[in-house]
């Protein structure tokens, strides 16, 4: 997978985005944006695309919540009408998310032209798409190239600031799963991409205060930290480094909001929420003896198949079989392979305990979120507490990899 895609962030992003289009030879355009996002920074790319020459058709995506669900997606492919075009998304996530995908499936490249720091999947090769009131992460492609306005960052809503901050410090916890998963689980890791993402987060919080203030070097270090998480999923190859038990409980929370027809909340800003509950619980670990730890392995054992069945039932209702498909190999596991689990949780634990300390305090990342106007509380964001309980009892069916979630679930840890 190519990771040599030009990022830049620039107090005007047009003239690169211009000398950019130049160098490519592609000389047709699609411009995908919304009411917002043309207002702030598409109609002016707009217009110096056409004032260079270049032929440009804008898609205007209108509705008073855009998401990237069929009828958006739909009605996106229909507007292209079959032209041979490249794209250019106007807008943070959503737009991005259809643009990637529509330009996959039509076998065109696109430019991302983010409007926010809102998210850290600018350069993702994969969109969340929302088919059958189930989002899932489907294949698709990384922008060609990303070109950030820096005015029109600075100038995004507080929420989505906050959100991408939300986002960024989620990689706390993400990458002290990603550690368990390799020390447990053989799943695959690779230390220089997980030091390399550290760093980057570590830098964003050491000037939370010009980030407060939405100054430029404030926002700049944001989005590099953002862009820069996205570069380490492409360079790994999955979303592993950068989504762990914080992002399970906010797809989780996502996937009901849908099913509910709750209105929506913004990605990042449910991550944060999720990045301070999944801290709690590595402060729980922190706590925990080898002894205790013991003890509570020693009366673990398999679930019955029709109580994951009906666990998963309970957490997801209308989409469980989706879910149900993904656990398969939980399903599948024998008394053996628990039993060789267990050991070797015992056997890590004082690794175990390290990898729990790399986290930070869950006051200390409420506070960073705090600093930003960012929400700390599930409430905030219409949860209520048996909501939040059971999305800690049911985020880990989400995905086939081993968190604290899933160590919990082994610890009995409620």
């Amino acid at each position: 997978m190519n990771t040599n895609i030009p990022y830049l962030v620039t107090q005007d992003a047009i003239p690169p985005l211009l000398a950019y289009c130049s160098q490519t030879g592609h000389q047709r355009y699609f411009l995908i944006a919304d009411h917002n996002t043309y207002r702030v920074l598409g109609q002016r790319a707009e217009a110096a695309l056409s004032n260079s020459g270049f032929d440009v058709k804008t898609i205007l995506l209108t509705g008073k919540e855009i998401s990237t669900d069929e009828h958006y997606i739909t009605r996106t492919l229909i507007e292209t009408n079959g032209e041979d075009r490249q794209f250019i998304a106007v807008g943070s996530g959503t737009i991005t998310d259809i643009t990637r995908f529509v330009s996959h499936r039509t076998r065109a490249s696109f430019i991302s032209l983010p409007t926010a720091p809102s998210v850290d999947g600018y350069t993702s090769t994969v969109a969340p798409m929302v088919v059958g009131q189930y989002k899932a992460p489907i294949q698709a492609h990384p922008p060609a190239a990303v070109f950030a306005d820096l005015p029109t960052l600075c100038a995004a809503p507080a929420a989505m600031i906050a959100a991408g901050l939300g986002d960024l410090l989620g990689k706390y916890t993400s990458l002290a799963d990603w550690q368990l998963g390799q020390l447990l689980y053989d799943e695959p890791y690779d230390t220089g991409i997980q030091e390399m993402m550290r760093k980057s987060v570590d830098e964003t919080v050491s000037i939370i205060d010009e980030l407060s203030e939405h100054t430029s070097s404030g926002i700049t270090r944001l989005m590099d930290g953002l862009v820069g998480s996205g570069f380490g999923m492409l360079a790994f190859g999955d979303s592993r480094p950068a989504s762990g038990s914080e992002h399970h409980l906010a797809h989780y929370w996502e996937i009901k909001f849908i099913l509910e027809s709750r209105p929506a909340v913004l990605h990042g800003t449910k991550v944060g929420i999720g990045t301070i509950i999944t801290a709690r619980r590595y402060e729980q670990l922190r706590q925990m003896s080898r002894q205790e730890a013991e003890k509570r392995l020693a009366a673990a054992a398999l679930p019955k198949r029709e109580t994951l069945l009906a666990e998963i039932n309970a957490g997801y209702g209308p989409v469980s079989e989706k879910i149900i498909s993904i656990q398969e190999p939980l399903f599948q596991m024998k008394n053996s392979d628990l039993e060789n689990l267990k050991a070797r949780i015992l056997n890590h634990w004082a690794e175990i305990q390290s990898i729990a300390k790399t986290v930070p305090q869950a006051e200390q990342i409420a506070g960073w979120l705090s600093a930003v106007g960012g929400p700390t509380a599930p409430g905030e964001i219409g949860l209520s507490p048996d909501e939040v309980t059971l999305g800690m009892r049911s985020a880990h069916y989400l995905r086939d990899r081993f968190t604290i979630n899933r160590l919990a679930f082994w610890l009995g840890i409620p």
